[in-house]
């Protein structure tokens, strides 16, 4: 099965109107058949433009450009206040245990507190207004996704929305990654290298824009299919904390990039907004079932990121 695409006007950051009873019913209705039967959904004339994306994905590539040693004072873990806030280098992460580092670096806003340095050096001019102005502009579509989603379940909104209120703070995981693929020699690689391994998403849902394909998601059949890139398009997916939320309703899926065919000296971006609960939110099946235990989303996170990291 092919990545449904839904039309999300009547939901869009740009509408003011409150949704119809009808529109809130067929629309929910359309993106839970996506995320129950897929896992993954595109959302157009969701209010973010293709121009938005493209702007952010320009600033961050100047900072990716520049030496390393520019970089490294930006480096993740480097911020007291927010320890997964920064850069991360190439093949330090490893989505896919099996695997060698992934060919990918990235710069993660995890955290918008005032005191946070931020890169400012000629070539990056702007990068601090750009990267938080692009991160509550995901903030409150994720939101309004997530109204659809509770909606589609026939639960009250304030299920999630109580859940995320505060995103943006320290005392919420949730995350602008901008991800930057260099070119790649196939022959130099690694065996077993990909420029991001397989893996699922950590928390509630994901937002996702890309500036070209190369994502694989795996169907439930095990085999992988292509996710195009639709410009002006939000490709959403569901993550882990969700699916046990939601009692294996929504299922998240896994994914990977892999290399690009020999020859292609293409490099890759991509935009990831990885919307988590608040720190201390319990997250607990939302059908009074037991099929999973209660966890913390703060204590799952960091479970997760050891995981990926390695244990520090």
């Amino acid at each position: 099965m092919s990545i449904p695409v839904l039309d999300f006007s009547v939901c869009s950051l740009n509408e003011k109107k409150e949704v119809s009873d009808d529109q809130m019913r067929n629309l929910s209705k359309e993106m839970k058949t996506a995320l129950m039967e897929v896992g993954f959904v595109f959302l157009k004339n969701t209010g973010i433009t293709q121009e938005e994306v493209d702007r952010v994905m320009d600033i961050s590539k100047k900072f990716f450009l520049q030496p390393d040693e520019l970089k490294q004072p930006f480096s993740r873990k480097s911020f007291a206040h927010n320890l997964n806030h920064g850069w991360v280098s190439l093949e330090t992460e490893r989505l896919d245990p099996r695997r060698p580092g992934d060919l990918k670096e990235a710069f993660n806003i995890a955290s918008l507190h005032p005191d946070m340095k931020w890169p400012s050096a000629d070539a990056v001019s702007g990068f601090q207004e750009i990267q938080t102005s692009f991160f509550r502009r995901c903030k409150e579509l994720s939101l309004r996704v997530l109204k659809v989603m509770a909606h589609s379940l026939g639960l009250d909104p304030e299920v999630f929305l109580s859940t995320h209120r505060l995103i943006g703070t320290d005392e919420n995981g949730t995350t602008l990654r901008s991800l930057y693929y260099p070119l790649v020699n196939s022959q130099q690689a690694k065996e077993g290298q990909l420029r991001c391994g397989e893996h699922s998403d950590y928390g509630s849902i994901t937002l996702l824009f890309q500036s070209s394909e190369g994502l694989q998601v795996r169907r439930r059949s095990g085999e992988f299919i292509c996710a195009p890139r639709i410009p002006g398009a939000v490709l959403i997916n569901i993550a882990d904390l969700m699916q046990r939320w939601t009692s294996d309703q929504f299922v998240s899926v896994r994914h990977r990039v892999l290399l690009p065919p020999a020859g292609d000296s293409s490099t890759r971006q991509s935009l990831a907004f990885f919307v988590q609960p608040d720190d201390e939110a319990l997250i607990t099946c939302c059908d009074g079932s037991n099929r999973y235990p209660p966890v913390t989303a703060g204590a799952y996170l960091i479970e997760r990121f050891n995981e990926t990291y390695g244990q520090s």
